[in-house]
């Protein structure tokens, strides 16, 4: 299945639910906001939500977010189940610790698209080390920081000043003067400025 290439907007309003893909223009110009309605006509009356439904809400919205496709989705579901602990949790802790959702997170960029476009283009390091694998998985004790020379290009001339009053989650830290992250622990439910029910995305994915 390839990359969803439509408005982004369209998700969020067919979710009915903010999935902050579109950075700042999100805080300022939200469809969701403006029109709450999920797009098309079939919605024009009402429906009751079944119970396969309700659970693939959840699984879409998880998906969209992160910006996973869905065989990449099913993998990590999948690595979820096989670890210790609970598979909901353990689900959500390996999402948040791919390294675009990290770098995002971080302030180092408007949104999780973006994140993933600079560490693809090699602009991010980890432990002084390039990487340009957006799903790799980071851990406590790691450094994510920008490539020296990527900080002389014009594309971050304004970071310094945007992430000035960005808000971190407490599992990371950010040196604001030196654009450096790290990571403290693992990251905790409820860290997200999105919240999907984990439960129901097993529940989809147990029905199979």
């Amino acid at each position: 299945m390839a990359h969803y290439t439509g408005p982004a907007c369209r998700l969020c309003r067919r979710l009915s639910v903010k999935l902050f893909l579109k950075g700042d223009r999100c805080l300022t110009k939200c469809a969701v906001e403006r029109r709450s309605a999920p797009p098309g006509q079939q919605y024009a009356r009402r429906r009751k939500v079944s119970e396969w439904g309700a659970q693939l809400k959840e699984k879409q919205k998880a998906r969209y977010v992160y910006g996973v496709l869905e065989r990449q989705f099913r993998k990590t579901f999948a690595e979820a189940e096989r670890g210790h602990g609970v598979t909901g949790e353990t689900l959500y802790q390996l999402l948040e610790r791919r390294l675009d959702n990290v770098v995002y997170r971080l302030g180092l960029a408007a949104s999780r698209s973006q994140a993933r476009q600079l560490v693809r283009h090699g602009h991010i390091t980890v432990n002084g080390r390039k990487t340009d694998i957006p799903s790799m998985l980071v851990k406590p004790g790691d450094v994510i920081a920008f490539k020296e020379s990527s900080t002389k290009k014009p594309l971050f001339q304004g970071i310094t000043e945007r992430i000035a009053g960005a808000s971190v989650p407490n599992w990371l830290s950010l040196d604001r003067e030196n654009l450096k992250g790290n990571v403290l622990s693992l990251p905790h439910r409820g860290d997200s400025e999105i919240v999907f029910d984990e439960k129901l995305v097993v529940e989809f994915y147990s029905r199979r």
